[in-house]
């Protein structure tokens, strides 16, 4: 009989914790809104942004590109935040973490990263305007989880590696939606991910900053179940090449009527630009509203 009671309570929590993320509570809204919006279309899908160098680098941080300004953090989320070994179906898995280990996160948010990266890119407070570090807040500050794993390639290795700890921590969590979010070469693990047949389910949405595209995902299963896909990108990017991810927005919307997909176009920025910029807040709880 308690036991019964004892399962009955911890569900109700669990129900309560997902109900609590279907929209994140603002922080810092103010100081992370776009400095100007120069154009949208798509009934508000695409969306041109102002950006400056002088005015969102160079004023935005006291050393630029190495420590931004104080009134764009808060250390608060240090309290909770660990560097972790999971063990894995395909081995142990190096990772950080802020927020919600225990059973029960409202929501998880995990970020891959880029060419020469590693874990501790994402958990940086300091660096790429302090965007990091609001992730990292407002993952700790309405009760979700924040991850930034090690991993081995973006290839077969890599994308075992997250898929295990996708399926270790939504085993943790099962209500919490779970959203990837890579810059750069770390999407190519993103599309890897959405279309494992296995680890996709677990996946709510995708967030693309200064990343590449995939023709595979265009009916793909992932694609069929509509999970929303955001890309940020600058229009000066050298890496991966704007009017190439814009065409293939295009082709998922043209693909899908109605699909839940959106373009921030940062006009003038260049390959970082996106993960200093994205406006998190406002992804996730867009994602959050349209996901199932």
């Amino acid at each position: 009989m308690l036991r019964t009671i004892f399962l009955a309570a911890m569900a109700a929590v669990s129900l309560s914790s997902a109900a609590f993320a279907t929209q994140l509570e603002p922080y810092k809204d103010d100081v992370f809104a776009y400095p100007g919006i120069l154009k949208t279309a798509d009934n508000g899908d695409y969306t041109v942004v102002d950006y400056s160098e002088m005015r969102d680098i160079n004023g935005r941080d006291v050393v630029p590109e190495l420590r931004v300004k104080p009134k764009y953090l808060s250390l608060d989320p240090k309290k909770s935040q660990k560097d972790l070994v999971v063990t894995t179906e395909t081995g142990p898995v190096k990772v950080m973490a802020v927020g919600k280990l225990d059973p029960g996160a409202s929501v998880i948010t995990i970020y891959l990263h880029g060419q020469g990266g590693n874990r501790q890119q994402g958990m940086n407070d300091f660096t790429f305007g302090g965007n990091f570090n609001r992730i990292k807040n407002l993952m700790d500050r309405n009760g979700g989880l924040y991850l930034t794993p090690e991993f081995r390639d973006f290839g077969d290795k890599g994308e075992a590696q997250v898929a295990g700890l996708i399926t270790y921590f939504k085993s943790q969590s099962p209500q919490a939606k779970l959203f990837v979010a890579c810059g750069s070469m770390g999407g190519n693990l993103c599309w890897r991910l959405i279309q494992d047949g296995k680890v996709s389910k677990d996946i709510s949405g995708l967030i693309l900053m200064g990343s590449l595209w995939d023709d595979n995902f265009i009916g793909s299963p992932a694609f069929k179940r509509r999970v929303p896909i955001f890309f940020g990108h600058g229009s000066r990017d050298p890496v991966f090449a704007i009017d190439d991810q814009e065409a293939f927005y295009r082709k998922i919307r043209t693909s899908a009527k109605g699909y839940p997909v959106r373009f921030t176009r940062f006009e003038t920025g260049n390959h970082g630009t996106p993960i200093r910029m994205t406006d998190w807040r406002a992804v996730l709880n867009w994602m959050l509203t349209v996901s199932l």
